[in-house]
């Protein structure tokens, strides 16, 4: 069996033809690390592939580290915890409180809105247009709004 090389450009060289990079999720990946200013480590490019390969979700810290241990990326809790806080501020998360003790990162950073679906402490989108804020507070002197998250707690109807 034949395997045929795909997306293979010529090195500088001309001499040897090498792999290309382009549309390479990894090499992605790392160009999106640097875009935010961060430098694409070894373990920010392993979790940044767990958290961004399956499409938009929300996921804890624990669940992300459950995923690196099956997959056999050699990081700590912490390093989780440090890892997802560097890309909330760098804008590719964002985070989500959901009770004290309990915090979702959203893969999504766009504006919309979240059911909460207790017991099953899980997370599903709503679109920011499905919901209407009509009124804010006044707002303490000095102070402007960032954004305003609406989570919709819901539980299985009383049979």
């Amino acid at each position: 069996m034949s395997v045929t090389p795909m997306n293979i450009e010529p090195s500088p060289d001309a001499a040897t033809p090498r792999r290309s990079l382009a549309g390479c999720p990894v090499h992605s990946l790392r160009e999106k690390l640097r875009d935010v200013g961060l430098r694409p480590t070894r373990q920010r490019t392993s979790l940044g592939w767990l958290l961004f390969a399956k499409g938009d979700r929300h996921i804890s810290a624990e669940m992300l580290y459950e995923e690196a241990m099956r997959a056999r990326v050699p990081v700590s809790l912490a390093t989780v915890y440090n890892t997802l806080h560097q890309f909330t501020q760098a804008g590719l998360l964002r985070e989500l409180a959901v009770d004290g003790a309990k915090t979702y990162f959203d893969t999504n950073p766009s504006d919309h809105h979240h059911f909460f679906i207790e017991g099953e402490d899980r997370m599903i989108d709503v679109p920011s247009d499905a919901i209407r804020v009509a009124e804010l507070p006044a707002l303490p002197e000095g102070m402007e709004v960032s954004r305003v998250e609406v989570i919709v707690r819901l539980k299985p109807k009383a049979v």
